[in-house]
């Protein structure tokens, strides 16, 4: 065998820049490594002694027994009376042959609904990303840095599983004043995100099986997270004032779980009345339904002030209220939090101990202290001002682009606009094309369930992440997509 050749070969298919990073001792073992699992150098080959190797390819003779005695601890070589042997291992000498099929997935994973191409790309008109470039960062860091400061080996074990108090009295004096939420700290729980709320209630609340009432079109992370966990999905409209669910949904499929966007319902962008908040909260009572009201973007409301959460409606309203920072703040900081009732209290405790991970004990002291000092509030009023600008830019520029394109609807709060497709072009296919160009428009149809798609189709536009000053020329993107695409 010519180990020359070996080696040469090695470094050009791992990359001649990264394998001249590599120590040569490494870059040798390295090639050893892969040439046996590849099957190159057979079980039972008795390699060169390490002086004649270390001859051979020109290189210290310690090298050569660095790879040499890495490879036999690793069980790859043995020494034997007659030299250096490969060691039978096992290895595959031929390729293995392509599946004919592609892989069996469980019916919860199959289900799930396909990312779109892109989502996770700063791309305009992302809908759910903030204006991070906004974020007072500086500050941020410094309370970040006090945190570190203040703790000890005591706060490096697990978290408490509802979450540091500080914070915790933070966000409930927060949503007693700012969204008429009646709760203490210790209905409050903090969690990884509002993905992490939906699944600790969809395995707390409700058996496989269980009817769950989502909103049609509606958030595809909570279809997600309750398909995760088996439950029956029933599709109920929204109308311009929110879930309209009839007397027969009722009758014929009681929920156990009903999901709710009320302040701003995702995506459409309705506001739900108040006298269906009360209507809903009565029948949920009276059925023993629980709902659950993501207040995922309240904050954000560009013509009037918000109605109060659904949850302070009642004293005994069962409701869990959902909420986050991603929105507000960044979504890298990956914190939500739940508001439950005070009887739900231990036991979701409970159950949260044996499924949700706990961390994340620096920012959660550096949040609380952000919040307590009014960084959080004035960031806050920033935000409300910066996405109302552009909002308005957004409304305007579809308007003068394209009208007779689309219909927008839901800009009274929030950071996107839905807008319906006028044209005989499907959404799907337009988010497809704008992709090619450069622009992340999310299908309307998407946010259906199976079936129902048809009912719907538009685009849903994200704002948060884009300037004012583009919108113009953004949307004229937008009509040129839609010009290609009718005059095929």
């Amino acid at each position: 065998m010519d180990y020359g050749v070996l080696l040469s070969t090695f470094v050009r298919e791992t990359g001649e820049a990264a394998s001249a990073r590599l120590p040569q001792q490494r870059r040798l073992y390295a090639c050893l490594r892969a040439a046996i699992l590849s099957g190159k150098i057979e079980e039972g080959t008795r390699l060169l002694s390490s002086r004649s190797l270390a001859d051979e390819l020109r290189m210290a003779r310690n090298s050569v027994l660095y790879a040499y005695e890495r490879l036999t601890a690793e069980g790859f070589l043995v020494g034997t009376r007659q030299g250096t042997i490969v060691a039978a291992v096992g290895v595959q000498q031929t390729p293995l042959a392509a599946p004919s099929d592609a892989p069996v997935l469980s019916r919860r994973v199959a289900n799930m609904i396909p990312q779109d191409a892109g989502m996770d790309d700063p791309l305009p008109f992302l809908p759910g990303t903030p204006a991070l470039d906004e974020f007072p960062l500086a500050q941020w860091r410094r309370c970040m840095e006090r945190a570190w400061r203040n703790i000890g080996p005591a706060q490096l074990g697990y978290m408490p599983v509802q979450g540091d108090m500080a914070l915790r009295k933070a966000i409930a004096e927060y949503l007693r004043i700012s969204r008429g939420v009646r709760c203490e700290a210790q209905q409050v729980f903090i969690t990884g995100g509002t993905q992490s709320s939906l699944d600790l209630c969809a395995r707390t609340l409700a058996d496989a099986g269980d009817t769950t009432w989502i909103e049609n079109p509606g958030y595809d992370g909570a279809r997600n997270a309750f398909q995760a966990a088996n439950l029956q999905l029933v599709p109920i409209s929204v109308d311009a004032n929110g879930l309209a669910p009839r007397l027969e949904d009722w009758r014929d499929t009681p929920p156990k779980l009903i999901y709710i966007t009320p302040s701003h319902q995702y995506p459409l962008g309705a506001v739900m009345s108040l006298d269906r908040r009360l209507a809903l909260v009565a029948q949920a009572s009276a059925t023993g339904a629980w709902i659950i009201e993501d207040d995922y973007d309240s904050e954000f409301r560009h013509h009037s002030t918000p109605l109060s959460a659904v949850q302070g409606l009642a004293e005994d309203a069962p409701v869990i209220y959902l909420g986050t920072f991603s929105k507000v703040m960044f979504p890298a900081l990956r914190i939500g939090f739940m508001v439950v009732p005070p009887a739900l209290a231990p036991v979701l405790r409970h159950t949260a101990s044996r499924l949700m991970l706990r961390g994340r004990v620096a920012e959660q002291l550096a949040l609380a202290e952000f919040i307590e000092a009014g960084h959080f509030t004035r960031h806050l009023r920033r935000m409300r001002r910066l996405y109302a600008e552009r909002r308005t830019a957004l409304h305007e520029a579809l308007e003068r682009n394209l009208s007779g394109a689309l219909t927008v609807s839901g800009g009274a709060g929030g950071m996107h606009l839905s807008a319906r497709l006028d044209l005989p072009v499907a959404d799907t296919e337009v988010s497809r094309v704008a992709r090619t160009r450069g622009l992340v428009l999310r299908p309307l149809s998407r946010f259906c369930l199976d079936g129902t798609q048809a009912h719907y189709n538009g685009l849903v536009l994200g704002y948060g992440s884009v300037s004012a000053s583009r919108m113009d020329g953004l949307t004229k993107q937008i009509g040129e997509v839609l010009d290609a695409m009718v005059s095929r």
